[in-house]
């Protein structure tokens, strides 16, 4: 049977999907299939992917050791949930415990970030006793009801309403702050004196936590100076205030430096969330903190989808061939020889204002050609001339103006160097 036209499936979504999902592309790609780095469509036609479904597929499409390993759960079973022992679930639970480097933890498991960072300040509030929660600017935790209250970003914020009580600090996007001509220690000791500043005069008594991205996703990939939450968290362990890293984004070795985002800051966080590339595409996310945080649930507690057997079979593949490769380390290397061809191409380009991110997590900022005003039709046009150039890429941050990419941790030096030339053709194409 022929696979349906995409003009006829876009219809389709369109009549039974909401409106506020919109696929990429003035013509969207109906992906049939993928194979490592790369995703065909019906057509046949193949695109370099720099995205992997929003840092999602993380070891290449079609991994044959993922696809083995979920193909051999699938035939024992496939749905058991935490009500019954279920040895992926606890071998996952054990290594994701063992490499957090969090002190006695324990791992929750659940089937989406979102709902990681919606159990993440469950936890925290309920530990402190307290409602009130710290955020970042230029923020993005999730699509729940708790997690939009913690969501610094206007055009993903949804809602108002909150049970929570919210107070955003100065986050690490430096280029539109207040303090976009200090260097990064300057910065630093200004974000902090902001943090203290907010802490004396908006906290009523214990504040709970304080939640942020080690580098900002959908904020554009924005990325704060090294030791900078480092900086922050001495200010909060000083009133017992818990950091709640979120490595939807940043985990797995994705910045090439480090396995999480938040080691470049010289600090342990008393929890941390995680997604995205962890099952490689299969749905899978979790929380890790100290026992006696996660212990202040004394009720019964479970997610009926949270520690599949599937998901875990993939997950525990997918961690295995990270480690047992050393893709952190390709990370690094691949990341620094595409930021090299970023800059190269940003020199060039007087509509890029900077290039940012860290190991394969890079972005850049579109502007207007005579000044700093965001220009989201830049990012537009670039996006669809890389499309048209046979590369995938991302979109996001705060006006819609940063282009973003996040290659496969094992991408190739040859594949770094056809996405840089495929950049460099949309770029030129736009002139």
């Amino acid at each position: 049977m022929a696979a349906p036209t995409t003009s006829d499936l876009l219809a389709r979504y369109r009549q039974s999907l909401p409106s506020f999902l919109s696929p990429y592309y003035a013509e969207p790609i109906q992906i049939d299939r993928g194979e490592g780095s790369y995703v065909f469509d019906t057509e046949d036609n193949r695109y370099l992917d720099f995205f992997g479904g929003v840092l999602t597929t993380m070891i290449g499409h079609n991994n044959p050791a993922v696809t083995a390993a979920v193909q051999e759960q699938a035939g024992k079973v496939m749905h058991t949930s935490s009500l019954y022992l279920s040895e992926p679930m606890i071998a996952l639970a054990e290594t994701i415990a063992q490499l957090s480097g969090i002190p006695d933890a324990r791992v929750f498991l659940t089937p989406s970030g979102t709902e990681a960072n919606d159990a993440a300040l469950l936890f925290a509030t309920n530990y402190r006793k307290s409602n009130q929660v710290l955020a970042m600017r230029n923020s993005y935790h999730g699509r729940s009801f708790t997690t939009q209250a913690i969501t610094s970003h206007s055009s993903w914020s949804s809602t108002s309403h909150s049970g929570l009580q919210v107070t955003f600090v100065q986050g690490p996007y430096k280029l539109r702050s207040p303090f976009v001509d200090l260097d990064g220690d300057a910065f630093t000791d200004a974000c902090v004196d902001d943090l203290n500043q907010l802490l004396m005069m908006t906290s009523a008594g214990d504040v709970a936590a304080l939640i942020a991205e080690p580098i900002q996703g959908v904020g554009g990939f924005a990325t704060p100076p090294d030791g900078f939450f480092g900086a922050m968290k001495k200010e909060l362990d000083n009133l017992g205030i818990l950091f709640i890293s979120d490595e939807v984004q940043t985990g797995w070795g994705r910045t090439g430096d480090h396995f999480w985002g938040y080691e470049a800051h010289g600090i342990t966080p008393d929890i941390l969330t995680f997604a995205k590339g962890v099952g490689n595409g299969v749905t899978l996310a979790g929380v890790v903190a100290r026992a006696e945080i996660m212990d202040t649930i004394d009720v019964l507690n479970f997610s009926t989808f949270g520690g599949n057997p599937l998901s875990s079979a993939g997950g525990l593949a997918t961690i295995n061939f990270v480690l047992e490769n050393n893709l952190q380390a390709n990370a690094k290397v691949m990341g620094a020889r595409l930021r090299a061809g970023l800059d190269e191409i940003a020199d060039r380009t007087p509509w890029i204002a900077e290039v940012r991110g860290r190991g394969l997590m890079q972005a850049f900022e579109t502007v207007g050609v005579d000044g700093l005003e965001p220009s989201p039709q830049h990012a537009v046009e670039a996006l669809e001339a890389t499309k048209a150039a046979g590369l995938l890429v991302g979109k996001g941050g705060l006006y819609g103006n940063v282009i973003r990419m996040a290659p496969m941790l094992n991408v190739s030096e040859s594949e770094i160097d056809e996405g840089l030339a495929a950049i460099g053709t949309a770029i030129a194409s736009m002139s």
